[in-house]
């Protein structure tokens, strides 16, 4: 295998497990005092930076693979989490997605995180209300919608602060 490919495979199985470890990090935060049910959304790092580094397909992988193998650590596969979290995080990324190729010279990477992070929430809340019937939910969104907005910042800071720091080649004196 080229150098190349193995370096591409070990950065995306790297960024799934990091995914997973601030998913089982973010697990032990108690939000449920602030709103029931809400998280910063910690692992959304890594599959910003899937997007950032790799494009949209191999960050919407990493999204799915972080999703799937950290519901079945939980538990969770196939239950009702499972199906938060991959609405949520699917709808997220495409928002972020989108506006990353469409619109990154009107968002920074922070603004692209907020978007992705108040869609998540959107994602989520639809969800909900499909599986339990109920529209009452709509009313859960604004305070999410608060809680997005410095969880969306902390994450972009984040992985801007990781993509500036790799393009200086700080990864084995190579940029990735």
């Amino acid at each position: 295998m080229p150098e190349s490919r193995t370096k591409f495979v070990c950065t995306v199985g790297l960024l799934i497990s990091i995914g997973l470890i601030l998913h089982i990090v973010e697990s032990l935060i108690p939000m449920s005092y602030i709103v029931p049910g809400a998280k910063i959304g910690l692992a959304n790092i890594a599959s910003l930076l899937g997007l950032v580094i790799f494009g949209f397909k191999i960050g919407f992988l990493i999204l799915i693979f972080r999703i799937m193998l950290g519901s079945v650590l939980a538990g969770t596969f196939l239950s009702f989490n499972f199906f938060m979290s991959l609405s949520g995080g699917g709808l997220g990324f495409i928002v972020m997605g989108l506006a990353f190729y469409l619109a990154s010279d009107h968002f920074s990477l922070i603004g692209i995180s907020v978007l992705g992070a108040l869609f998540h929430n959107i994602g989520q809340i639809m969800t909900a209300m499909f599986i339990i019937s109920n529209f009452g939910l709509l009313y859960y969104l604004p305070y999410l919608a608060l809680l997005a907005l410095p969880a969306g910042i902390g994450i972009g800071l984040t992985v801007d602060f990781t993509r500036n720091y790799l393009s200086r080649g700080a990864v084995g004196g190579r940029a990735i």
